[in-house]
């Protein structure tokens, strides 16, 4: 019963930050779709650790490629928060748009961390509790 809430919470999370990005796009006084190339991001965000997981050799410590994986993560991530705000400051886009595209990549990743919190035992128990 517990996996069936956390796969409804995961749903309704990515539902809410979705509409969220929507809503910074669609609205009538914003106009701009620009913010919505943050969708390559939350895509992108997950396959190097993904990767890294499947190349993972030893479960003492972190390895390089873990490590590697983390970083190339976290650039990732910055450039979904900074792509928006960088626009706002251009005035491409307007700054309530750029709140709400923030807004809505605080709950999307959030969405992924708490799936990949979720389903580290999943396969054979190779992430642990080493990740976060």
């Amino acid at each position: 019963m517990a996996g069936v809430r956390a796969v409804v919470f995961l749903s309704l999370a990515g539902v809410v930050g979705l509409t969220l990005l929507v809503l910074g796009c669609a609205l009538p006084s914003f106009g701009s779709w620009w913010p919505l190339f943050c969708i390559t991001f939350y895509i992108l965000s997950p396959l190097p650790l993904m990767i890294a997981k499947h190349y993972q050799e030893d479960m003492t410590g972190t390895n390089a490629c873990i490590e590697l994986a983390l970083f190339i993560t976290t650039g990732i991530v910055v450039s979904a928060f900074a792509l928006p705000t960088v626009l706002a400051h251009a005035q491409v886009i307007h700054a309530g748009s750029c709140i709400l595209t923030v807004m809505a990549n605080v709950v999307l990743f959030g969405t992924i961390c708490a799936y990949f919190y979720l389903h580290r035992d999943d396969d054979s128990g190779s992430w642990g509790a080493s990740m976060f």
